[in-house]
């Protein structure tokens, strides 16, 4: 398995991932699919934010993909980023996703940043115990906040500190 920075060929198998995550669970609390031209102003989107986008690749295909932005837009938040993972669904169970996630946090530690935030639809009993693997802790849980396939939708918010800073830089 090879983690990699993504590059914009693999945008269309990117779209069917999380295509895969919209139709099929509520991983992504949206009703509508992408297109690869949709991610691929996305990829290019966080690239332009110095944010990186990395791909799990198996042979020659594309298996999953994780990335993370700005949690909020504030200034404030600046050291703060909020992250997603997705996996393809034939290939869940074999650690992809935890690979995936470690690169990322270690991604996340060399631009300084200060904490990750993971988002989790709270039944995704596999993803929290994935995050407490890593180090996150739950620090909120808000019932019913969203809604998909008829159903209310519960979040779990988790973080992860990444560094022991006592002070933020400062903005100039």
């Amino acid at each position: 398995m090879l983690i990699r920075h993504a590059g914009a060929e693999d945008c269309a198998a990117i779209a069917d991932i999380f295509n895969y995550a919209v139709l099929h669970t509520a991983a992504i609390w949206s009703d509508s699919t992408v297109d690869a031209e949709n991610r691929l102003a996305w990829f290019y989107q966080r690239g332009n934010a110095g944010y990186p986008v990395l791909v799990a690749q198996d042979g020659d295909k594309v298996v999953g993909y994780a990335s993370f932005g700005d949690w909020r837009a504030f200034d404030g938040f600046r050291h703060t980023v909020e992250h997603s993972v997705y996996v393809h669904p034939e290939h869940h169970g074999k650690g992809i996703g935890r690979l995936l996630m470690e690169q990322l946090i270690a991604e996340a530690r060399k631009i300084g940043k200060h904490v990750m935030v993971a988002g989790i639809e709270s039944q995704n009993a596999a993803s929290v115990a994935l995050h407490h693997k890593l180090g996150f802790t739950i620090t909120a849980q808000m019932p019913q906040v969203g809604t998909k396939f008829g159903r209310w939708l519960d979040l779990t918010f988790m973080q992860l500190q990444l560094d022991t800073r006592s002070e933020p830089d400062r903005l100039s």
